[in-house]
């Protein structure tokens, strides 16, 4: 095996995003060979030198994994929960090697969720500059009329920052109505506080594509492993997008 930069193993190993690995090594965490590294051209090869986080050995990926989840509604995306409710990792507890959620789905959410060891891949997936397409069906408490949804559509001032322009399309509906949002970005509760703004909260939210993987026939909190066809199809489609 190559030696690489120690960033980019950190990364490649799902442990951190490149820049986080850096501030990790300028923060004195990450060690090699029994020394503590802090300048950032230093290299290794993990089948011969030993490379340790907080004193944690890094062992190698002897295989990118990537996993399309269903998270129903009431999981946690997170790796462990204080509070002692169900996360993610419950839900695979029969994959072998370490996986870290790509973004999030909030605790009342549920849909498609991507987990991977390939921090380089999440990174790319997460970046604001990808655009990575997300598609969620949207249920809101009654029907919105068109201005409302031209204005979301366009845009709106969520903390300070305008939302990038989003598509909304009715899907059904005559008390309560069901919407389908494309958004190309990804703030914290952004579809829910949308909604909000314009008086039509959210009652039920599923994210049902990512790119150009869709969540299809997938029961929810059973997960499948991407083929590497798909995680291909998934980079092409940010590149297009982007």
């Amino acid at each position: 095996m190559a030696r690489e930069r120690l960033q980019k193993i950190l990364s490649r190993a799902g442990l951190a995003s490149r820049r986080e690995a850096e501030r990790w090594i300028e923060e004195g965490r990450v060690e090699l060979n029994g020394r503590t590294v802090r300048r950032m051209g230093e290299a290794a090869d993990l089948e011969h030198d030993d490379l340790r986080v907080d004193g944690r050995r890094v062992r190698p990926q002897h295989r990118r994994l990537v996993v399309a989840l269903n998270k129903p509604r009431g999981v946690i995306t997170s790796m462990r929960d204080p509070q002692g409710r169900p996360t993610v990792r419950d839900l695979l507890k029969k994959v072998r090697e370490r996986l870290y959620p790509v973004g999030r789905l909030d605790y009342a959410s549920e849909g498609l969720l991507l987990m991977t060891n390939d921090g380089d891949l999440a990174a790319h997936l997460m970046a604001p500059r990808s655009h990575c397409p997300k598609v969620y069906e949207v249920k809101v408490r009654g029907v919105p009329e068109v201005p409302a949804l031209k204005r979301l559509s366009q845009g709106i001032v969520l903390q300070g920052r305008r939302t990038l322009p989003a598509r909304i399309r009715f899907l059904r509906g005559r008390h309560n109505s069901w919407l389908e949002v494309r958004l190309i970005e990804g703030r914290k509760n952004q579809i829910r506080e949308m909604f909000r703004r314009v008086g039509h909260p959210v009652l039920k939210l599923r994210r049902v594509r990512i790119g150009s993987l869709v969540l299809g026939k997938l029961r929810p909190g059973a997960y499948r492993i991407l083929t590497q066809k798909e995680v291909q199809h998934l980079q092409d489609s940010l590149r297009e997008s982007a």
